[in-house]
């Protein structure tokens, strides 16, 4: 940081680590031990897809690599406001290789030079009433809040706060409340 941006009160934007997402597994194990919330092993990625020959290849390439094997389940949807979602389907005791595709995912598209194109990612949970959760990562501010939806577009503030609080040592979560954005109908969800 320049020393005019620290006089300034401006500060740098928290770079992407796609590494953290790799907290997720042990985030999961926190939250079925401290609370009814359980992986339902269903992950997605959400980016803007670009036009162009280069971008289909790259997502070519991201669908092979995961069709791959008799892997993961995917499916690719879009949602109303133009953003593409891939969704992946493991076995739900299986967060580790849900992760593991998860990331591979966002660095295909970051080494291919479409980092700014995406989003975010999310890793679903249910409870034993049925209750939704999502512990969702924003690409851009390199870090993870809670998204606890409930019906009507609504959220449950509450169960969100105090999933932030469960989860706080194994993840790098969003200090700034304004930026935990509902992603409402997120595919897998």
């Amino acid at each position: 940081m320049k020393f005019l941006d620290v006089l300034l009160g401006r500060t740098q934007p928290k770079k992407p680590n796609l590494d953290q997402l790799f907290g997720l597994p042990q985030a999961a194990l926190t939250l079925e031990a401290a609370s009814a919330y359980r992986p339902t092993g269903v992950g997605s990625v959400c980016y803007r897809a670009a036009e162009g020959g280069a971008f289909a290849s790259t997502q070519a390439d991201i669908q092979e690599l995961l069709d791959a094997d008799e892997g993961p389940k995917v499916e690719r949807t879009q949602d109303s406001y133009g953003y593409t979602w891939l969704v992946l389907q493991h076995d739900p005791s299986d967060t580790t290789g849900l992760v593991t595709d998860l990331h591979a995912v966002n660095s295909s598209l970051e080494a291919a030079g479409f980092g700014p194109s995406l989003l975010c990612s999310l890793v679903a949970f249910r409870d034993l009433d049925g209750r939704r959760l999502a512990l969702v990562y924003l690409y851009k501010r390199g870090s993870f809040y809670p998204f606890a939806p409930v019906a009507h577009e609504r959220r449950d503030n509450a169960q969100e706060l105090q999933v932030r609080g469960l989860v706080t040592n194994d993840l790098r979560l969003e200090d700034d409340l304004s930026r935990w954005f509902p992603v409402w109908g997120a595919p897998g969800l």
